[in-house]
């Protein structure tokens, strides 16, 4: 569940979080009917618990996959979820490049695309690995979520097995699971972040 919403949350969130960057005031893609209309869809979104969210969207859910309880019920509402979010986390992580950087490359005759490409992500690299570890940390916590609906994973595994059963000893399993992936995600991001910012 993870790693299937993170992959298509990502390709959603990324081109989202750059459209944003670029379309903004004074971006290099300005366009303030495109920055108007994604900004405040990206908020509503981002606005939303998740276990809410997933509740809300059970009849476009069950459009997608014909279903709505289950692992593959999960991803639809996962996707939707992350997909903002990491679009918000890249907006973040391209606004902290140096204004002076663009700058540069626009007085070279670069074209926007150029400029996303070759300019703006390479100097944002070490930060958007941080920001994708963030998502992921955040997804996993989402997936936990996912199991009151019967999504599988980790959150199912408390639910029925844990909590419905009263089983303290696999409570304390799940917990120090998700403490132990959460941890090797974050210090895997932060090696990958100063190793990008050496380069």
């Amino acid at each position: 569940m993870v790693g299937f919403s993170l992959f298509i949350g990502s390709l959603i969130g990324i081109p989202l979080g750059i459209l944003l960057v670029v379309t903004r005031s004074g971006g290099v893609l300005e366009n303030k009917i495109v920055y108007s209309i994604l900004n405040p869809i990206m908020n509503i979104f981002r606005s939303l618990p998740f276990i809410i969210l997933l509740v809300a969207i059970i009849p476009f859910t069950r459009l997608i996959v014909q279903t709505s309880i289950g692992t593959a019920a999960a991803i639809v509402p996962l996707i939707i979820y992350i997909a903002p979010y990491i679009g918000r986390l890249v907006e973040n992580s391209l606004l902290e490049v140096n204004p002076g950087i663009i700058e540069a490359a626009q007085s070279m005759g670069a074209t926007p695309i150029q400029i996303i490409w070759y300019f703006l992500l390479p100097e944002a690299v070490g930060s958007l690995i941080l920001s994708i570890t963030t998502a992921t940390i955040g997804l996993i916590g989402a997936t936990a979520m996912a199991g009151t609906v019967g999504g599988g994973g980790v959150g199912d595994l408390a639910i029925v097995y844990g909590y419905q059963r009263f089983d303290t000893v696999v409570m304390v399993i799940t917990v120090i699971v998700l403490i132990i992936m959460v941890q090797g995600i974050q210090s895997l991001g932060n090696f990958l972040a100063r190793k990008a910012r050496r380069n």
